[in-house]
């Protein structure tokens, strides 16, 4: 089979193509038809990587979907694995392949940029690192409001300049900067080169988070002041010393020092929330925060070597690197990240996971930040209509749904059985119209008859009291269930509320559930990243996590609830010496009416009614 210098193949042929395959590492990418890219991957062995994709048994459903697209892949062969990484994520980031995660974060990180002024420099915002600025750049930040918050501070203790140099050069009288104290006048001489090159040393430590060793200095020049009689100078730095402590309990996270980015991850109902954390000298810039496309089938540490790929080596101009990124868990080729972090920051980068005291607090930051962030996500009006919309079409409803209500039933080996009925509206959960419901006279682990209880329960209230109806009712189970909760609904006259099977698929993942309707028997099987999925996810996943929860609050109190107190006649007093007596509530069971009528307070009849209660006689 003739093939391209590159590894292009012309009427792709897989055993041929394979078979002049190389070992050595590189980068290849799947080509559809249409000669749309597909994929784009890193491998360390060739050969052996684009194989993989054609096993005949054990591919996953989307690698299965991407390999009956492809019509042809070409290669491009690097001299090592770090390389080929750079040039994945290049590619990535350029050609955007469907099946690929994409990261969209086309902007430039803002930096604090102090200018190369012999004797006044100025500190400016500036957006981007270029090479033009002979000065000395900080950052960079997370945000442009990060800068602002940076420089006013910094006006407001050092004084610093911040206008442009054409405007510096030709002022003849002091700004009105000077005149609310944000300015010493470096242009009209109201200030000295050595005093304004002291207050520019000590806002360059401030932005390297050397606030202590700052405020020492200071204290040092404030005492020096007030020995020399120049009490008005003194104040200025006992000012300022006030200022930078105000600033130093304001800031949450001030450690002892390091450059580092964090990230955290969380996933839920179909997304996925990735944050970083800023930390430049010690001190935590701010937060960025990412919802990158992803595959069902990644893996957590798959998913965090993808995105730090993007994230570091997909963009348009080089990312400042920082001296170590610090992770939840453990990253799908961490080793070969590393290097590759290394490699384009020129100097050492670790990739690190166990952590303790400053950076642990960092890390359990970003994971807070994520998880909220992806709740706040999640709860948002735009989003839940967005899924609303998604949903009213995925399941050809006539109008939008406004109220619903999914069911799921819990216990452990049939003990303590409850039911959850969790509500959404068009704002997303309605917790104050939650209900759980405690299952009594079923058999135990019939989780038929609790659903056919709860449902009866639930919906004879709304037929008799005109109860609140919904609009579309969901059951966390298959057809099983589903069958039960039809036979209800047709019990009690209900035929207009459709109702919806949540079943999981056959490799129990999420993302690969399946909706059945129980008026048409008709089986959606839908996308992994389809919105309406998303939404019924959140809301299975909410009727279950409330199912649990109340399920394990009843058991647990029963459980501590000793089974003596249930028996009329047994009080505190009479429990205590049955247990002091026989050592435990085991023992009791085990013991004879004779054998209980030895202990203090407890009588022949009282015995037969203990030890008929034990026995369920």
């Amino acid at each position: 089979m003739p093939t391209r210098s590159d590894g292009a193949v012309e009427g792709f042929d897989t055993k041929t193509f394979l078979k002049q395959l190389t070992e050595r590492p590189g980068v290849y990418r799947m080509f559809d038809a249409a000669g749309e890219v597909l994929y784009v991957g890193k491998a360390r062995n060739l050969k052996k990587r684009v194989a993989s994709y054609f096993r005949n048994s054990g591919l996953a459903p989307k690698t299965e979907a991407l390999v009956g697209k492809i019509n042809h892949i070409e290669v491009t062969i690097t001299g090592s694995e770090t390389e080929a990484l750079l040039l994945e994520q290049n590619l990535i980031k350029s050609l955007r392949p469907p099946y690929n995660i994409l990261l969209r974060d086309d902007k430039s990180y803002p930096y604090i940029y102090l200018s190369a002024h012999d004797n006044y420099p100025s500190l400016t915002f500036r957006r981007g690192r270029t090479r033009k600025g002979q000065g000395t750049w900080f950052g960079p930040f997370p945000s442009s409001g990060a800068v602002k918050e940076s420089l006013n501070i910094l006006q407001k203790v050092f004084r610093i300049r911040s206008c442009n140099e054409s405007y510096f050069r030709n002022r003849t009288r002091p700004c009105l900067q000077y005149q609310i104290n944000r300015c010493t006048a470096p242009c009209v001489g109201y200030i000295s080169p050595e005093d304004y090159q002291l207050d520019i040393r000590h806002a360059a430590m401030f932005l390297e988070g050397k606030n202590p060793a700052i405020i020492n200095d200071l204290m040092n020049e404030m005492e020096k002041a007030a020995s020399e009689l120049e009490f008005e100078k003194a104040a200025q730095y006992r000012d300022q010393v006030n200022h930078l402590r105000h600033v130093q309990e304001q800031q949450s996270m001030e450690g002892e020092g390091g450059d580092a980015d964090v990230i955290g991850i969380a996933q839920d109902a179909g997304v996925v929330c990735i944050v970083v954390i800023i930390v430049r000298g010690g001190r935590v810039l701010g937060t960025k925060d990412y919802f990158p496309r992803y595959s069902i089938e990644q893996t957590e540490p798959e998913l965090l070597s993808a995105f730090m790929g993007q994230f570091y080596f997909g963009g348009d101009t080089q990312r400042e690197m920082p001296r170590e990124v610090i992770v939840p868990g453990p990253v799908d080729e961490q080793d070969l990240m590393a290097a590759a972090l290394t490699e384009s920051a020129g100097r050492d980068t670790r990739v690190r996971q166990n952590v303790r005291g400053e950076r642990r607090r960092w890390l359990e930051l970003a994971m807070t930040n994520s998880r909220q962030t992806l709740l706040t996500h999640l709860a948002s009006k735009e989003t839940v209509y967005r899924r609303l919309l998604a949903l009213r079409d995925l399941l050809e409803l006539s109008e939008t749904p406004k109220r619903m209500e999914c069911f799921d039933i819990s216990h452990s080996h049939g003990e303590h059985t409850v039911a959850s009925c969790v509500v959404f509206d068009e704002n997303g959960p309605l917790k104050s119209d939650y209900r759980l419901y405690n299952i009594e006279g079923e058999t135990a682990g019939d989780d038929y008859g609790a659903m056919r209880q709860v449902l009866t329960r639930r919906y004879r209230r709304m037929v008799t009291d005109d109860g609140k109806r919904p609009d579309l009712v969901f059951i966390d189970g298959g057809k099983g269930q589903l069958n039960i909760a039809r036979e209800v609904f047709d019990s009690l006259g209900i035929s207009d509320i459709p109702l919806i099977g949540v079943a999981k698929g056959v490799t129990r993942r999420a993302g690969m559930e399946q909706l059945i309707d129980a008026l048409t028997d008709r089986v959606f099987r839908v996308p992994a990243d389809s919105p309406g999925l998303h939404l019924i996810q959140h809301i299975r996943d909410e009727s279950h996590r409330f199912a649990i929860t109340g399920h394990r609050k009843g058991r647990d109190k029963k459980r501590r609830q000793s089974t003596l107190e249930g028996i009329e006649g047994v009080g505190a007093k009479r429990r205590r010496e049955l247990i002091r007596y026989f050592g435990g509530l085991q023992e009791i069971k085990k013991a004879g009416v004779d054998e209980m009528t030895k202990v203090k307070g407890i009588s022949k009849s009282l015995a037969e009614s203990i030890y008929a209660a034990l026995h369920n006689e």
